[in-house]
């Protein structure tokens, strides 16, 4: 049954108390490797976005921890202390009953899990900066809309302005492991972005876009050749404006000049392709709603 019949059932049978929460998909519009720590961390410079498109949670509390996990991507997702979400939880000092329903697919480069745990902070009200230590990209997704991560995520810079943009994003059902992909990448001393953007039209800001990188587009694809066929794909698509792996891969993103484009799009892309997840979307703008 989908998901939007049995939402009524399923709130009904909860208090009014239950919070609801979003977890948008992140999206590295760029990601420049600038450096490494002597620790092994990678320092990065990336313009994340989020989208309208996520996972969702429900939150009741309750004398014991328990987390219920449902949705197209469910499986093999753990529901004990070894998932984020329930770390988040017991960082926050919260407990009780967590439903999550997992609509983006695992290990994609577009936060999975660090947003869903950062929804989970965000509802329970925890201190700012708490997150770091379950992930980099925690206290990013904490922020829910367009900002420049420096350091090793812990450096965050709202960005002003940036313009909505309509976009197709693609997974080909592959799981790119990030250290892997780290350890392929020779130059891990790359410029940081040319940063000029606050306040930019969405013409310069796709402009301004063409002219950045992700750093490890090149050697997540030398780890899974479906990037460079998703990759391929989108640049096929009529109206699409720039094409570029999402974080460590291996979701895609296109961004196009409109929502019809990007859904005739994302149509054709899924009756081409319907084992991969294809899902248009809106992002940027003044957040994931």
């Amino acid at each position: 049954m989908p998901f939007w019949k049995r939402k009524a059932r399923r709130r009904s049978k909860w208090p009014m108390t239950t919070v609801e929460a979003f977890a948008p998909a992140k999206i590295n519009l760029t990601l420049h490797v600038t450096g490494q720590r002597a620790d092994g961390y990678h320092l990065l410079d990336s313009l994340v976005v989020f989208s309208d498109v996520g996972d969702r949670l429900w939150l009741r509390e309750g004398p014991e921890m328990r987390l219920e996990v449902s949705g197209p991507f469910a499986t093999g997702v753990p529901t004990d202390a070894r998932n984020l979400v329930w770390r988040a939880a017991e960082l926050a000092g919260w407990r009780g009953e967590i439903r999550l329903e997992k609509n983006l697919p695992h290990g994609g480069g577009i936060g999975g899990g660090s947003s869903d745990a950062a929804a989970v902070l965000n509802a329970l009200t925890a201190p700012e900066g708490a997150g770091l230590t379950l992930g980099a990209d925690v206290p990013v997704c904490r922020v829910g809309g367009p900002v420049r991560m420096r350091g090793i995520g812990e450096d965050l810079a709202p960005v002003q302005d940036w313009p909505q943009m309509h976009a197709v994003l693609v997974n080909p059902g592959v799981h790119v492991p990030t250290p892997a992909v780290f350890a392929r990448l020779t130059d891990k001393a790359q410029p940081e972005m040319t940063f000029e953007i606050n306040g930019v039209g969405r013409g310069a800001a796709v402009d301004w876009l063409a002219r950045q990188r992700n750093d490890l587009q090149e050697p997540a694809g030398a780890l899974a050749p479906e990037i460079a066929e998703v990759l391929v794909m989108l640049e096929a698509c009529d109206g699409a404006q720039l094409v570029r792996m999402s974080g460590s891969g291996s979701t895609c993103f296109a961004i196009f000049d409109g929502g019809a484009a990007a859904r005739a799009a994302a149509d054709a892309l899924g009756d081409k392709q319907p084992g991969w997840w294809v899902q248009p979307c809106v992002f940027g703008g003044a957040g994931a709603g």
